[in-house]
């Protein structure tokens, strides 16, 4: 992947200074190089489930960034500079995302008033940067994206005090995040037990190679005849957003080695891992069939996924969904804003008078712009968000910050924690005594989500192999099973579901009611003091969210 040895060539002469212009394809490199590798960054997750994926976030962040720059005619380096981090400010997503764009935003200050970038300018702004995004952290965590960029922001200083050559800087530069990013398992238990570096951290550091490449006169697409933006788009268009094809392959004596370098020649972002009688694939490509074909030439395929990632990044960029305004909005002074997925969680938040829904949750957080649209759009001077996922509070927050209105937050991360503090919101109370009911409701929600597992992991006690069945107690895996009734019933007794009152079950679009009931009953048999309530969810991924309280 994104972990080869690049360093300058040496007919090269010395790279002094560059200008606005030259900072625009800096970044643009990156960005196209994040794009390439954003499917083995999304891999890093520490948890087996589908999450807002590190390098999704991080891709669609540095594309917004992109975009704000992408027909500058500027020169001036700040210029540039103060452009790319509003881009990326407004585009932010999830955690990754929002301390991407901090960097990015402390590296931006460092270059204000500067017609061009030298190597010391490159090592303040790297040093500012990770300051900005250490600041930006309630509590900062050793073994993330922080430590990267400060320990390559060092490594910056270091270099630069020796020469000014901005390549060798780079260079230097790439070395350290590089060798920082192997290191994030020791001091982070949780990426060593899982078997995995951050994903944060990797997603900078290919960032930085994109960037080391395009000072390097290397090949890329987005260089080439000078056209930075508008062929990083093309890439994006044609390569990037094609299908989204994943399978297995079963047989016997299977060449992993042969078998990964022809999928990769015949995609993008390919990840082939297995042995000789399992082979898990995927790969973007613009089309599904060679690839579909030359699986089943090699072995028998099976758990097969076909996605098209160009509808559903035009779906997921439409941002929130458009509703009729709801006028208890004006009667209290006060609006509510929700991220919400699945269309029956929709009509739930709908029915409990909810100002704003925005489309979005797992794998599809809303970036910072999205929120503010649906704060600037609600039909009051004070709103309330639930962000209902823990990945999308950094963007909430952010949001908040710049917005021209009285925003606050209640922190929920779950869909029925959200519920919750709707079920609580008194249209006769004034914002701070709303704020504090919702909070107060949400936290005496809990919540057990179950989904498949994506891969193998170990993390404390709990084994989980990929493809089983795993359970969530308030977004922590807690177990793994065959089926998803056995990790609920499990589950729900680890939860004390039996001094609860309610059971409500929200069951997934891959799910049928009647499939949903079959599980109720076991519920119903299983706590029968407790009223056990069955609903469409709607929601992807997960087969089931069961709210407790």
């Amino acid at each position: 992947m994104a972990d080869e040895q690049t360093q300058p060539a040496e007919a090269l002469p010395p790279l002094k200074s560059i200008g606005g212009q030259e900072l625009r394809a800096l970044f643009t490199a990156g960005t196209a190089w994040l794009e390439r590798h954003s499917a083995y960054v999304n891999s890093l997750n520490v948890f087996p489930v589908p999450d807002g994926d590190s390098g999704t976030n991080m891709l669609l962040t540095m594309q917004s960034a992109i975009k704000e720059v992408a027909t500058s005619p500027e020169h001036s380096a700040g210029v540039i500079s103060k452009a790319i981090s509003h881009g990326a400010l407004l585009g932010a997503r999830g955690n990754s995302g929002v301390i991407l764009s901090q960097i990015i935003r402390g590296f931006a200050r460092v270059l204000e008033n500067k017609d061009t970038l030298n190597a010391h300018d490159f090592a303040a702004a790297m040093v500012e940067g990770a300051r900005t995004a250490y600041k930006g952290v309630v509590k900062p965590v050793e073994g993330t994206i922080l430590t990267v960029c400060r320990e390559a922001a060092d490594a910056t200083t270091l270099a630069a005090a020796q020469t000014d050559d901005l390549r060798v800087v780079l260079a230097k530069t790439v070395d350290a995040a590089r060798a920082s990013v192997v290191r994030t398992p020791l001091l982070l238990p949780v990426l060593k037990e899982a078997g995995v570096v951050d994903a944060g951290g990797q997603g900078l550091l290919v960032i930085l190679e994109g960037a080391l490449k395009y000072v390097n006169g290397e090949p890329m697409e987005l260089t080439a005849g000078g056209q930075g933006a508008q062929a990083l788009e093309h890439i994006s268009r044609e390569e990037g957003w094609g299908f989204d094809i994943q399978y297995h392959i079963r047989g016997k004596d299977l060449d992993v080695d042969t078998i990964r370098e022809k999928i990769s020649s015949m995609g993008e972002s390919a990840l082939i891992v297995g042995d000789d009688v399992l082979i898990k694939v995927h790969v973007h490509a613009p089309t599904p069939g060679a690839i579909l074909d030359y699986g089943c030439s090699v072995g028998i395929i099976t758990s097969v996924i076909v996605e098209n990632m160009q509808e559903q990044y035009i779906d997921f960029m439409a941002g929130p969904s458009q509703r009729p305004p709801i006028t208890s909005e004006e009667i209290a002074g006060i609006a509510t804003v929700a991220v919400v997925s699945g269309a029956g969680m929709e009509r739930v938040y709908n029915s409990l008078g909810v100002g704003t829904i925005i489309a979005g949750g797992q794998t599809m957080n809303p970036s910072t712009q999205d929120l503010l649209n649906a704060i600037n759009n609600a039909k009051a001077d004070q709103v309330i968000v639930l962000p209902n996922n823990k990945n999308i509070i950094p963007a909430a927050k952010q949001a908040a910050e710049i917005a021209s209105k009285k925003v606050a937050l209640v922190p929920t991360i779950t869909l029925p924690q959200g519920i919750a503090a709707l079920l609580a919101f008194n249209f006769q109370s004034d914002l701070e005594a709303n704020v504090k009911a919702m909070t107060r409701a949400a936290q005496h929600i809990q919540t057990l989500e179950i989904t498949t597992a994506i891969r193998s992991v170990t993390l404390g006690e709990i084994q989980v192999a990929e493809g089983q069945i795993i359970g969530l107690i308030n977004d922590q895996l807690a177990g793994a099973g065959n089926t998803p009734t056995e990790v609920a019933l499990r589950l729900l007794k680890e939860m004390r579901a039996d001094e609860s009152e309610i059971i409500t079950i929200y069951y997934g679009n891959s799910l049928t009611a009647n499939e949903a009931q079959v599980l109720g009953e076991h519920i119903r048999g299983a706590f029968p003091a407790q009223e056990t309530e069955i609903v469409s969810g709607g929601q992807p991924h997960y087969h089931y969210v069961l709210s407790v309280e």
